[in-house]
């Protein structure tokens, strides 16, 4: 199951980089200010918690089942916070509005956890 987490972690990277180039270069009509902030918030969020996911599936190797968690937090959390703003951004704020403060929360909890195994091994 550790490779799950490398993998997700590894692809969330990749899509970070893809989605920032077409942020950049390719969006249609280009974002406003204001949405433009937010995609590239969401985009740091996103390329960090690709590395957090690398973190949590080396430390699952180990065979840390806290470490599992941390990454199951982490892969959910990027898909409601980071998806809830490119919803956002795209125009779709009534679907986006009640997921990111949850991805904000189930990422945080992610970093507990990640600790939490940190200390347990």
């Amino acid at each position: 199951m550790n490779r799950v987490w490398l993998f997700l972690g590894a692809l969330t990277g990749l899509a970070a980089v893809g989605l920032s180039a077409w942020a950049a270069h390719g969006a249609p009509a280009g974002f406003a200010p204001g949405p433009r902030r937010a995609v590239d918030n969401a985009l740091m969020i996103q390329g960090w918690h690709a590395f957090a996911l690398i973190a949590a599936g080396l430390l699952a190797e180990r065979g840390s089942r806290i470490a599992h968690l941390a990454g199951l937090a982490f892969a959910v959390g990027t898909v409601l916070f980071c998806g809830a703003v490119w919803w956002g951004a795209l125009g779709y704020p009534r679907i986006a509005l009640p997921l990111a403060p949850t991805g904000g929360m189930v990422l945080m909890a992610g970093w507990a956890l990640l600790a939490l195994a940190a200390l347990k091994r």
